[in-house]
Protein backbone atom coordinates (compact mmCIF):
# COMPACT_ATOMS: atom_id res chain seq x y z
CA UNK A 1 0.00 0.00 0.00
CA UNK A 2 1.42 3.11 -1.08
CA UNK A 3 2.41 5.69 1.98
CA UNK A 4 3.57 8.72 -0.04
CA UNK A 5 2.55 10.72 -3.27
CA UNK A 6 5.91 9.73 -4.44
CA UNK A 7 5.15 5.96 -3.97
CA UNK A 8 1.57 6.45 -5.31
CA UNK A 9 2.54 8.36 -8.53
CA UNK A 10 5.22 5.56 -9.76
CA UNK A 11 2.92 3.01 -11.16
CA UNK A 12 2.80 5.17 -14.51
CA UNK A 13 4.82 3.61 -17.46
CA UNK A 14 7.40 6.62 -18.28
CA UNK A 15 5.95 7.09 -21.57
CA UNK A 16 2.04 7.03 -21.21
CA UNK A 17 0.24 10.12 -21.39
CA UNK A 18 -0.70 11.45 -17.63
CA UNK A 19 -1.76 14.82 -18.21
CA UNK A 20 -3.62 16.25 -20.94
CA UNK A 21 -5.89 19.79 -21.49
CA UNK A 22 -7.77 21.15 -24.90
CA UNK A 23 -5.50 21.58 -27.46
CA UNK A 24 -2.40 20.91 -26.16
CA UNK A 25 0.26 18.06 -26.38
CA UNK A 26 -0.45 15.38 -23.43
CA UNK A 27 2.72 15.52 -20.68
CA UNK A 28 3.29 11.61 -19.92
CA UNK A 29 4.29 9.93 -16.44
CA UNK A 30 7.94 9.99 -16.34
CA UNK A 31 7.55 13.76 -17.32
CA UNK A 32 5.72 14.13 -14.54
CA UNK A 33 7.77 12.32 -11.96
CA UNK A 34 10.65 14.38 -13.32
CA UNK A 35 8.52 18.18 -13.01
CA UNK A 36 7.40 16.92 -9.32
CA UNK A 37 11.65 16.81 -8.79
CA UNK A 38 12.40 19.67 -10.18
CA UNK A 39 9.84 21.66 -8.45
CA UNK A 40 10.89 20.35 -4.99
CA UNK A 41 14.42 20.98 -5.91
CA UNK A 42 13.31 24.77 -6.47
CA UNK A 43 11.05 25.26 -3.31
CA UNK A 44 13.55 23.52 -1.42
CA UNK A 45 16.65 25.94 -2.96
CA UNK A 46 14.49 28.69 -1.75
CA UNK A 47 14.10 27.67 1.86
CA UNK A 48 10.94 25.71 1.52
CA UNK A 49 10.62 22.28 3.02
CA UNK A 50 8.47 19.91 3.99
CA UNK A 51 5.49 20.64 6.25
CA UNK A 52 5.96 24.21 5.38
CA UNK A 53 2.51 25.83 3.60
CA UNK A 54 2.41 26.62 0.28
CA UNK A 55 -0.68 28.38 -1.01
CA UNK A 56 -1.66 27.88 -4.64
CA UNK A 57 -3.82 30.81 -6.47
CA UNK A 58 -3.99 29.10 -10.07
CA UNK A 59 -6.83 28.79 -12.66
CA UNK A 60 -8.21 25.28 -13.18
CA UNK A 61 -6.74 23.28 -15.87
CA UNK A 62 -3.36 21.15 -16.06
CA UNK A 63 -1.07 23.45 -14.17
CA UNK A 64 -2.85 23.50 -11.17
CA UNK A 65 -3.27 19.42 -11.06
CA UNK A 66 0.64 19.36 -12.17
CA UNK A 67 1.42 22.37 -9.22
CA UNK A 68 -0.63 20.96 -6.61
CA UNK A 69 1.21 17.17 -7.09
CA UNK A 70 4.55 19.08 -7.09
CA UNK A 71 4.02 20.61 -4.05
CA UNK A 72 1.94 18.09 -1.92
CA UNK A 73 4.63 15.51 -2.77
CA UNK A 74 6.87 16.99 -0.97
CA UNK A 75 5.81 20.39 1.13
CA UNK A 76 2.28 21.14 2.60
CA UNK A 77 0.06 22.49 -0.09
CA UNK A 78 -3.02 24.91 0.15
CA UNK A 79 -4.98 24.85 -2.47
CA UNK A 80 -7.14 28.11 -2.78
CA UNK A 81 -10.24 29.10 -4.38
CA UNK A 82 -9.25 31.74 -7.31
CA UNK A 83 -12.86 33.89 -6.67
CA UNK A 84 -11.71 34.51 -3.48
CA UNK A 85 -11.91 38.34 -2.71
CA UNK A 86 -8.67 40.46 -0.91
CA UNK A 87 -10.23 40.06 2.37
CA UNK A 88 -10.56 35.99 1.99
CA UNK A 89 -7.12 35.84 1.04
CA UNK A 90 -5.63 38.00 4.10
CA UNK A 91 -7.66 36.05 5.97
CA UNK A 92 -6.63 31.86 4.52
CA UNK A 93 -2.75 33.27 3.89
CA UNK A 94 -2.75 34.63 7.73
CA UNK A 95 -4.48 31.23 9.06
CA UNK A 96 -1.64 29.16 7.32
CA UNK A 97 0.82 30.94 8.11
CA UNK A 98 2.06 30.27 4.06
CA UNK A 99 5.35 30.31 3.44
CA UNK A 100 5.18 30.83 -0.02
CA UNK A 101 2.33 31.77 -2.53
CA UNK A 102 2.42 30.59 -6.27
CA UNK A 103 0.30 32.50 -8.95
CA UNK A 104 0.49 32.39 -12.83
CA UNK A 105 3.05 35.11 -14.56
CA UNK A 106 1.00 38.20 -14.80
CA UNK A 107 -1.95 37.30 -12.18
CA UNK A 108 -4.03 39.77 -11.63
CA UNK A 109 -4.94 38.09 -8.47
CA UNK A 110 -5.98 40.18 -5.21
CA UNK A 111 -4.10 37.06 -3.75
CA UNK A 112 -0.94 38.92 -5.07
CA UNK A 113 -0.76 42.09 -3.18
CA UNK A 114 -2.12 40.47 -0.19
CA UNK A 115 1.05 38.12 0.01
CA UNK A 116 3.16 41.45 -0.44
CA UNK A 117 1.72 43.18 2.25
CA UNK A 118 2.03 40.05 4.78
CA UNK A 119 5.43 39.63 3.74
CA UNK A 120 5.19 35.98 2.04
CA UNK A 121 7.14 34.72 -0.67
CA UNK A 122 5.63 34.87 -4.04
CA UNK A 123 6.65 32.83 -7.13
CA UNK A 124 5.57 32.96 -10.73
CA UNK A 125 4.60 29.45 -12.62
CA UNK A 126 5.16 29.65 -16.04
CA UNK A 127 3.34 27.38 -18.09
CA UNK A 128 5.42 24.98 -20.43
CA UNK A 129 4.07 24.15 -24.13
CA UNK A 130 2.30 20.22 -23.12
CA UNK A 131 -0.36 20.20 -20.85
CA UNK A 132 0.97 20.94 -17.22
CA UNK A 133 4.38 21.35 -17.86
CA UNK A 134 5.84 24.51 -16.05
CA UNK A 135 8.49 26.23 -14.37
CA UNK A 136 8.90 28.34 -11.09
CA UNK A 137 10.06 31.92 -11.03
CA UNK A 138 10.81 33.52 -7.68
CA UNK A 139 8.86 36.81 -8.33
CA UNK A 140 11.02 38.13 -5.26
CA UNK A 141 13.91 38.01 -7.65
CA UNK A 142 16.01 34.60 -8.93
CA UNK A 143 15.43 32.22 -11.26
CA UNK A 144 15.17 29.29 -11.18
CA UNK A 145 16.47 26.20 -8.33
CA UNK A 146 19.27 28.82 -7.47
CA UNK A 147 16.91 31.39 -6.37
CA UNK A 148 17.15 34.41 -3.92
CA UNK A 149 16.93 35.21 -0.21
CA UNK A 150 17.62 32.60 2.20
CA UNK A 151 19.37 29.43 2.59
CA UNK A 152 18.01 26.07 1.79
CA UNK A 153 15.19 24.02 3.43
CA UNK A 154 16.69 22.33 6.31
CA UNK A 155 14.24 19.38 5.40
CA UNK A 156 14.45 18.85 1.96
CA UNK A 157 13.43 16.33 -0.30
CA UNK A 158 10.11 14.18 -1.18
CA UNK A 159 7.99 14.03 2.34
CA UNK A 160 7.87 11.31 4.61
CA UNK A 161 4.25 9.51 5.50
CA UNK A 162 3.62 11.62 8.54
CA UNK A 163 4.13 14.55 6.49
CA UNK A 164 1.73 17.20 5.76
CA UNK A 165 0.97 16.84 2.36
CA UNK A 166 -2.28 19.30 2.27
CA UNK A 167 -3.70 21.72 3.97
CA UNK A 168 -7.48 22.69 3.34
CA UNK A 169 -10.52 25.10 5.59
CA UNK A 170 -13.76 23.48 6.13
CA UNK A 171 -16.04 25.53 4.23
CA UNK A 172 -17.18 27.17 7.79
CA UNK A 173 -21.14 27.68 6.87
CA UNK A 174 -21.76 28.07 10.63
CA UNK A 175 -18.26 29.19 11.81
CA UNK A 176 -15.02 30.20 11.46
CA UNK A 177 -13.29 27.74 8.99
CA UNK A 178 -10.90 25.47 10.77
CA UNK A 179 -8.07 23.93 9.43
CA UNK A 180 -7.50 20.62 8.13
CA UNK A 181 -4.65 18.94 7.60
CA UNK A 182 -4.01 15.90 5.52
CA UNK A 183 -1.22 13.69 5.94
CA UNK A 184 1.24 11.77 2.62
CA UNK A 185 -0.36 9.05 4.36
CA UNK A 186 -3.74 10.25 4.19
CA UNK A 187 -3.75 11.40 0.88
CA UNK A 188 -2.12 7.82 -0.58
CA UNK A 189 -4.80 5.70 1.50
CA UNK A 190 -7.75 7.34 -0.37
CA UNK A 191 -6.37 8.26 -3.74
CA UNK A 192 -5.42 3.93 -3.76
CA UNK A 193 -9.51 2.98 -2.07
CA UNK A 194 -10.57 5.23 -4.91
CA UNK A 195 -9.02 4.06 -7.80
CA UNK A 196 -9.81 0.03 -6.64
CA UNK A 197 -13.33 1.14 -5.99
CA UNK A 198 -13.24 2.56 -9.36
CA UNK A 199 -10.78 0.06 -10.94
CA UNK A 200 -8.76 2.35 -12.95
CA UNK A 201 -6.55 1.26 -15.10
CA UNK A 202 -3.50 2.52 -17.39
CA UNK A 203 -6.12 2.37 -20.29
CA UNK A 204 -7.98 4.86 -18.34
CA UNK A 205 -8.54 8.36 -19.04
CA UNK A 206 -10.83 10.83 -17.01
CA UNK A 207 -12.38 14.06 -18.12
CA UNK A 208 -12.09 16.32 -15.24
CA UNK A 209 -14.78 19.39 -14.46
CA UNK A 210 -14.58 19.30 -11.22
CA UNK A 211 -12.59 22.57 -9.64
CA UNK A 212 -8.87 21.81 -8.27
CA UNK A 213 -8.74 23.98 -5.17
CA UNK A 214 -11.84 21.27 -3.39
CA UNK A 215 -10.87 17.74 -2.78
CA UNK A 216 -13.20 16.26 -4.88
CA UNK A 217 -11.48 16.98 -7.75
CA UNK A 218 -7.77 16.70 -6.52
CA UNK A 219 -8.26 13.15 -5.03
CA UNK A 220 -10.98 11.67 -7.30
CA UNK A 221 -10.73 13.37 -10.57
CA UNK A 222 -6.47 13.20 -10.81
CA UNK A 223 -4.52 11.69 -7.65
CA UNK A 224 -6.44 7.97 -7.62
CA UNK A 225 -6.16 7.83 -11.73
CA UNK A 226 -3.37 8.62 -12.30
CA UNK A 227 -1.88 6.08 -9.36
CA UNK A 228 -3.29 2.95 -11.74
CA UNK A 229 -1.21 4.97 -14.05
CA UNK A 230 -4.29 6.13 -16.34
CA UNK A 231 -4.81 9.69 -17.89
CA UNK A 232 -6.76 12.88 -16.78
CA UNK A 233 -7.63 15.16 -19.55
CA UNK A 234 -7.70 18.87 -17.58
CA UNK A 235 -10.51 21.33 -18.30
CA UNK A 236 -10.81 25.05 -17.56
CA UNK A 237 -13.30 24.16 -15.50
CA UNK A 238 -17.15 22.96 -15.58
CA UNK A 239 -18.88 24.40 -18.65
CA UNK A 240 -22.22 22.29 -19.94
CA UNK A 241 -21.35 24.12 -23.34
CA UNK A 242 -17.99 23.03 -23.84
CA UNK A 243 -18.68 19.16 -22.41
CA UNK A 244 -19.26 17.83 -24.88
CA UNK A 245 -16.57 19.30 -27.03
CA UNK A 246 -14.15 17.75 -24.68
CA UNK A 247 -15.72 14.30 -24.72
CA UNK A 248 -15.10 14.31 -28.26
CA UNK A 249 -11.39 15.40 -27.96
CA UNK A 250 -10.52 13.68 -24.62
CA UNK A 251 -12.28 10.40 -25.76
CA UNK A 252 -12.86 9.53 -21.61
CA UNK A 253 -14.04 6.49 -20.32
CA UNK A 254 -15.56 8.30 -16.92
CA UNK A 255 -15.88 11.37 -15.64
CA UNK A 256 -16.19 12.70 -11.72
CA UNK A 257 -19.16 15.76 -10.80
CA UNK A 258 -21.60 17.02 -8.37
CA UNK A 259 -25.18 16.82 -8.84
CA UNK A 260 -25.83 20.30 -10.45
CA UNK A 261 -23.07 19.56 -13.44
CA UNK A 262 -24.67 16.11 -14.33
CA UNK A 263 -28.29 18.02 -13.99
CA UNK A 264 -26.78 20.38 -16.37
CA UNK A 265 -25.15 18.17 -18.56
CA UNK A 266 -28.58 15.75 -18.94
CA UNK A 267 -30.08 19.14 -20.32
CA UNK A 268 -27.91 19.19 -23.21
CA UNK A 269 -27.43 15.97 -23.48
CA UNK A 270 -30.31 15.48 -26.35
CA UNK A 271 -28.04 17.57 -28.81
CA UNK A 272 -25.18 15.36 -28.53
CA UNK A 273 -26.14 11.96 -29.05
CA UNK A 274 -23.61 11.19 -31.32
CA UNK A 275 -20.96 12.26 -29.18
CA UNK A 276 -21.96 10.13 -26.55
CA UNK A 277 -22.50 6.95 -28.98
CA UNK A 278 -18.68 7.92 -30.30
CA UNK A 279 -17.29 7.79 -26.47
CA UNK A 280 -18.70 4.76 -24.36
CA UNK A 281 -18.19 5.93 -20.86
CA UNK A 282 -17.08 3.00 -18.71
CA UNK A 283 -19.23 4.75 -15.70
CA UNK A 284 -20.10 8.29 -14.27
CA UNK A 285 -19.44 8.85 -10.58
CA UNK A 286 -21.06 11.85 -8.39
CA UNK A 287 -20.13 13.17 -4.93
CA UNK A 288 -20.08 16.09 -2.73
CA UNK A 289 -24.02 16.31 -2.18
CA UNK A 290 -26.85 13.76 -2.76
CA UNK A 291 -28.23 12.81 -6.21
CA UNK A 292 -31.63 12.71 -6.15
CA UNK A 293 -32.62 8.94 -8.21
CA UNK A 294 -34.69 10.01 -10.56
CA UNK A 295 -31.75 12.15 -11.98
CA UNK A 296 -29.65 8.82 -11.75
CA UNK A 297 -31.77 6.69 -13.55
CA UNK A 298 -32.30 9.85 -16.50
CA UNK A 299 -28.00 10.16 -16.71
CA UNK A 300 -27.93 6.37 -17.30
CA UNK A 301 -30.22 6.04 -19.80
CA UNK A 302 -28.49 8.67 -21.83
CA UNK A 303 -25.13 7.52 -21.28
CA UNK A 304 -26.00 3.05 -21.38
CA UNK A 305 -23.40 3.25 -18.16
CA UNK A 306 -23.46 3.35 -14.68
CA UNK A 307 -23.74 5.94 -11.91
CA UNK A 308 -21.68 5.48 -9.16
CA UNK A 309 -22.98 7.70 -6.29
CA UNK A 310 -20.31 8.00 -3.77
CA UNK A 311 -20.14 9.96 -0.49
CA UNK A 312 -16.86 12.56 0.48
CA UNK A 313 -15.90 15.05 2.44
CA UNK A 314 -12.60 16.87 3.40
CA UNK A 315 -11.81 15.15 6.94
CA UNK A 316 -12.08 12.03 5.17
CA UNK A 317 -9.29 12.74 2.23
CA UNK A 318 -12.55 12.70 0.07
CA UNK A 319 -14.07 9.36 -0.40
CA UNK A 320 -15.56 7.42 2.74
CA UNK A 321 -18.45 5.47 1.27
CA UNK A 322 -18.96 4.78 -2.82
CA UNK A 323 -21.48 2.16 -4.84
CA UNK A 324 -19.93 -0.40 -6.31
CA UNK A 325 -19.32 -1.07 -10.52
CA UNK A 326 -21.47 -3.77 -12.20
CA UNK A 327 -21.85 -6.60 -11.79
CA UNK A 328 -22.12 -5.80 -8.18
CA UNK A 329 -25.69 -3.96 -6.64
CA UNK A 330 -25.85 -0.19 -6.82
CA UNK A 331 -28.53 0.95 -4.66
CA UNK A 332 -29.78 4.33 -6.21
CA UNK A 333 -30.68 6.68 -3.10
CA UNK A 334 -27.95 5.27 -1.21
CA UNK A 335 -23.97 6.04 -1.43
CA UNK A 336 -23.03 2.76 -0.96
CA UNK A 337 -20.83 0.60 0.89
CA UNK A 338 -17.67 2.00 3.19
CA UNK A 339 -14.87 2.56 0.46
CA UNK A 340 -11.75 3.45 2.57
CA UNK A 341 -12.25 4.12 6.29
CA UNK A 342 -14.16 2.06 8.58
CA UNK A 343 -17.94 3.09 8.66
CA UNK A 344 -20.61 2.76 11.68
CA UNK A 345 -23.86 4.76 12.79
CA UNK A 346 -23.06 6.18 16.38
CA UNK A 347 -25.99 7.29 18.92
CA UNK A 348 -25.91 10.89 20.53
CA UNK A 349 -24.42 8.91 23.69
CA UNK A 350 -21.30 7.93 21.69
CA UNK A 351 -22.61 4.08 21.46
CA UNK A 352 -22.78 2.47 18.22
CA UNK A 353 -26.12 1.57 16.77
CA UNK A 354 -27.02 -1.44 15.01
CA UNK A 355 -28.07 -1.85 11.40
CA UNK A 356 -31.04 -0.28 10.02
CA UNK A 357 -30.62 2.37 13.33
CA UNK A 358 -30.78 6.43 12.10
CA UNK A 359 -27.99 7.88 13.94
CA UNK A 360 -24.71 10.19 13.11
CA UNK A 361 -22.48 8.22 10.47
CA UNK A 362 -18.68 8.04 12.24
CA UNK A 363 -15.59 7.23 10.68
CA UNK A 364 -12.04 6.09 10.91
CA UNK A 365 -8.73 4.96 9.27
CA UNK A 366 -5.77 5.37 7.00
CA UNK A 367 -7.46 8.54 5.46
CA UNK A 368 -8.96 10.07 7.79
CA UNK A 369 -7.18 13.47 9.64
CA UNK A 370 -5.69 12.92 12.67
CA UNK A 371 -7.48 16.48 13.80
CA UNK A 372 -8.24 20.26 13.10
CA UNK A 373 -5.37 22.42 13.52
CA UNK A 374 -4.80 24.35 16.88
CA UNK A 375 -8.65 23.66 18.19
CA UNK A 376 -8.82 21.49 21.00
CA UNK A 377 -12.82 22.50 21.53
CA UNK A 378 -13.46 21.17 17.49
CA UNK A 379 -11.19 18.17 18.02
CA UNK A 380 -13.21 16.96 20.97
CA UNK A 381 -16.44 17.40 19.65
CA UNK A 382 -15.34 15.71 16.32
CA UNK A 383 -13.89 12.86 18.07
CA UNK A 384 -15.86 9.93 20.00
CA UNK A 385 -13.85 7.31 20.85
CA UNK A 386 -11.24 7.11 18.11
CA UNK A 387 -14.36 7.59 15.39
CA UNK A 388 -14.84 10.97 13.70
CA UNK A 389 -18.18 12.15 13.54
CA UNK A 390 -19.34 13.40 10.53
CA UNK A 391 -22.22 15.47 11.02
CA UNK A 392 -24.30 13.20 8.65
CA UNK A 393 -27.49 11.76 9.54
CA UNK A 394 -27.93 8.11 8.23
CA UNK A 395 -28.74 4.57 8.31
CA UNK A 396 -27.03 1.30 7.42
CA UNK A 397 -28.69 -1.26 5.69
CA UNK A 398 -28.84 -5.18 6.09
CA UNK A 399 -26.29 -5.01 3.33
CA UNK A 400 -23.75 -2.46 4.81
CA UNK A 401 -25.35 0.14 1.99
CA UNK A 402 -25.51 3.83 3.89
CA UNK A 403 -27.96 6.03 3.40
CA UNK A 404 -28.02 9.51 4.52
CA UNK A 405 -31.24 11.24 5.62
CA UNK A 406 -29.32 14.80 6.10
CA UNK A 407 -26.79 17.34 7.45
CA UNK A 408 -27.57 17.31 11.41
CA UNK A 409 -27.22 21.05 10.97
CA UNK A 410 -29.74 20.98 8.07
CA UNK A 411 -32.31 18.98 9.60
CA UNK A 412 -35.46 21.41 10.08
CA UNK A 413 -36.38 21.82 13.47
CA UNK A 414 -40.11 23.00 13.09
CA UNK A 415 -41.19 23.80 16.47
CA UNK A 416 -40.02 20.86 17.68
CA UNK A 417 -41.24 18.50 14.68
CA UNK A 418 -37.78 17.39 12.49
CA UNK A 419 -38.09 17.50 8.89
CA UNK A 420 -35.12 16.06 6.45
CA UNK A 421 -34.67 18.10 3.83
CA UNK A 422 -33.41 15.43 1.20
CA UNK A 423 -37.09 13.76 1.79
CA UNK A 424 -38.78 16.38 0.72
CA UNK A 425 -36.28 17.27 -2.17
CA UNK A 426 -36.75 13.62 -3.06
CA UNK A 427 -40.84 13.51 -3.60
CA UNK A 428 -40.62 17.03 -5.40
CA UNK A 429 -37.89 15.75 -7.88
CA UNK A 430 -41.22 13.32 -8.74
CA UNK A 431 -42.84 15.93 -10.06
CA UNK A 432 -42.99 16.07 -13.88
CA UNK A 433 -42.00 19.59 -14.10
CA UNK A 434 -39.44 20.11 -11.56
CA UNK A 435 -35.69 20.02 -12.74
CA UNK A 436 -33.81 20.95 -9.87
CA UNK A 437 -34.81 21.61 -5.71
CA UNK A 438 -33.36 22.19 -2.89
CA UNK A 439 -35.38 22.83 0.46
CA UNK A 440 -34.03 24.23 3.53
CA UNK A 441 -35.11 25.77 6.53
CA UNK A 442 -35.82 29.17 6.76
CA UNK A 443 -36.58 31.45 10.02
CA UNK A 444 -40.39 31.02 11.86
CA UNK A 445 -41.56 33.99 14.96
CA UNK A 446 -43.43 31.29 16.30
CA UNK A 447 -41.97 27.33 15.52
CA UNK A 448 -38.01 28.32 15.15
CA UNK A 449 -38.09 27.14 11.87
CA UNK A 450 -40.39 26.37 8.92
CA UNK A 451 -39.79 24.37 5.46
CA UNK A 452 -39.20 26.03 2.27
CA UNK A 453 -38.23 25.48 -1.43
CA UNK A 454 -36.48 27.06 -4.45
CA UNK A 455 -37.40 24.99 -7.85
CA UNK A 456 -36.27 25.50 -10.97
CA UNK A 457 -38.24 24.28 -13.49
CA UNK A 458 -37.93 22.03 -16.46
CA UNK A 459 -37.32 23.94 -20.35
CA UNK A 460 -41.06 24.64 -21.58
CA UNK A 461 -42.46 23.19 -18.23
CA UNK A 462 -45.33 24.86 -15.73
CA UNK A 463 -46.22 24.53 -12.11
CA UNK A 464 -46.78 27.18 -9.88
CA UNK A 465 -45.78 27.24 -5.84
CA UNK A 466 -49.32 26.12 -5.09
CA UNK A 467 -49.74 23.18 -7.58
CA UNK A 468 -46.16 21.90 -6.26
CA UNK A 469 -47.57 22.44 -2.43
CA UNK A 470 -50.41 20.30 -3.82
CA UNK A 471 -48.47 17.96 -4.57
CA UNK A 472 -45.56 16.99 -1.74
CA UNK A 473 -49.12 17.30 0.43
CA UNK A 474 -50.27 14.08 -1.30
CA UNK A 475 -47.47 11.98 0.07
CA UNK A 476 -46.39 13.62 3.42
CA UNK A 477 -47.64 15.09 6.25
CA UNK A 478 -48.70 18.54 6.16
CA UNK A 479 -45.68 19.70 8.57
CA UNK A 480 -43.56 18.75 5.74
CA UNK A 481 -44.52 20.49 2.84
CA UNK A 482 -42.87 23.47 2.38
CA UNK A 483 -44.74 26.88 3.47
CA UNK A 484 -42.68 28.86 0.84
CA UNK A 485 -41.45 27.27 -2.70
CA UNK A 486 -39.42 30.15 -4.72
CA UNK A 487 -39.53 29.18 -8.74
CA UNK A 488 -36.04 30.87 -9.66
CA UNK A 489 -34.00 30.62 -13.04
CA UNK A 490 -31.02 29.03 -11.50
CA UNK A 491 -30.58 28.24 -7.30
CA UNK A 492 -27.24 30.51 -5.72
CA UNK A 493 -25.15 27.25 -5.57
CA UNK A 494 -21.49 27.67 -3.66
CA UNK A 495 -18.01 27.92 -4.82
CA UNK A 496 -17.46 23.95 -5.95
CA UNK A 497 -21.38 23.86 -7.85
CA UNK A 498 -22.74 22.50 -4.53
CA UNK A 499 -26.50 23.61 -3.02
CA UNK A 500 -25.83 24.56 0.06
CA UNK A 501 -29.08 24.82 2.10
CA UNK A 502 -27.50 26.22 5.25
CA UNK A 503 -27.57 30.26 4.84
CA UNK A 504 -30.03 29.99 1.52
CA UNK A 505 -32.40 31.80 3.13
CA UNK A 506 -30.60 34.43 4.15
CA UNK A 507 -29.35 34.71 0.08
CA UNK A 508 -32.94 34.14 -1.09
CA UNK A 509 -34.32 36.97 1.34
CA UNK A 510 -36.31 35.03 3.40
CA UNK A 511 -34.25 35.59 6.49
Amino acid sequence: MPATLTDLLAQGAADAPAISAPGRAPLAHGALRALIGRTLASLNAWGIGRNDRVAIVLPNGPEMATCFMACASGVASAPLNPAYRADEFEFYLSDLQARALIVEQGSTSPAVEVAKKLGVRLIELRAGDAAGDFTLVDASGGVGSGGSGGSAATQGGFAQPDDVSMVLHTSGTTSRPKIVPLSQANLAASATSIRTTLQFSASDCGLNIMPLFHIHGLIAGVLAPLAAGSQVFCTPGFNALKFFAWMDEARPTWYTAVPTMHQAIIARASKNLEVIARHPLRFMRSSSSSMPPQVIAELEAIFEAPLIEAYGMTEATHQMCSNPLPPAVRKPGSVGLAAGPEVAIMAEDGTLLPRGAIGEIVIRGANVTKGYENNDKANAEAFTHGWFRTGDQGQMDADGYVSLTGRLKEIINRGGEKVSPREVDEILMDHPAVAQVVCFGMPHPKLGEEVAAAVVLREGQQASERDLQAFVSARVAEFKVPKKILILDEIPKGATGKLQRIGLAAKLGLA
